[in-house]
């Protein structure tokens, strides 16, 4: 079996389990005679069943990126915000994991109980939304990229509590949650900024020239009062 086939299989085997019953239920031996494998064939593509769920993590980036050749090649795309390019981006993060709600209802389900789950799960969407933050034109580098990824993976799961009860086709409730969020996060890096000045060896700077907002690549980018 080709290693492309033999992946796809198990991981779908996997996320038919996972939206069963929990994560910590599910056993190898349950997803290799699903996806129709041998132990063997599963070893030899993944370590772990947390490996499954990274590599949908991975396979879920890789549908959002595809689409930014389109958001290129759009003639608005220049003029939108960098906050309204990355809603854009997220919009599209819900829409491809749309086909496995259950699945990541009960992911979460589990991560509620199992902090080692949840601190995993945490480090693999901040992972997740530094490609986020790259495709949107936003810095994702260093340690200021890392500390905007680990806020926006925390904002971006509070909007997914709403949309996994979004019964909407168009999700209408989770595209004002998002919008809510990102709003949020203008106003956290402006808190950030002011507070910077009560801070030692942090040089206050003027207004005008500060360039640590929350998408500082955007010069349109509203300025958080």
């Amino acid at each position: 079996m080709a290693d492309a086939q033999a992946r796809e299989k198990i991981l779908g085997a996997f996320l038919t389990l996972l939206a069963e019953k929990r994560f910590e239920r599910i056993e190898l031996s349950e997803v290799a005679k699903l996806a129709n494998v041998t132990l063997a064939d599963l070893r030899g593509e993944f370590g772990s069943t947390f490996d499954m769920v990274a590599a949908f993590m991975r396979e879920t980036d890789k549908k959002v990126l595809a689409g930014d050749e389109q958001l290129t090649l759009d003639p608005e795309m220049p003029e939108q915000s960098a906050r309204d390019r990355l809603f854009e981006v997220l919009m599209r993060r819900f829409e491809a994991l749309s086909p496995y709600r259950e699945a990541i209802r009960s992911l979460y389900r589990s991560a509620r109980t199992n902090p080692q789950l949840a601190m995993g799960l945490n480090k693999l969407a901040v992972r997740s939304q530094q490609w986020m933050l790259s495709s949107a034109g936003v810095g994702s580098s260093g340690l200021i990229g890392g500390m905007r990824a680990q806020a926006l993976a925390g904002f971006f799961a509070r909007a997914m509590q709403t949309w996994l009860d979004d019964e909407d086709p168009g999700l209408a409730r989770t595209m004002a949650a998002l919008d809510r969020q990102l709003a949020s996060a203008e106003r956290l890096a402006g808190f950030a900024r002011e507070m910077c000045r009560f801070v030692p060896g942090c040089r206050p700077r003027r207004r005008s020239s500060y360039r640590d907002e929350a998408f500082p690549e955007d010069p349109n980018a509203p300025v958080p009062v």
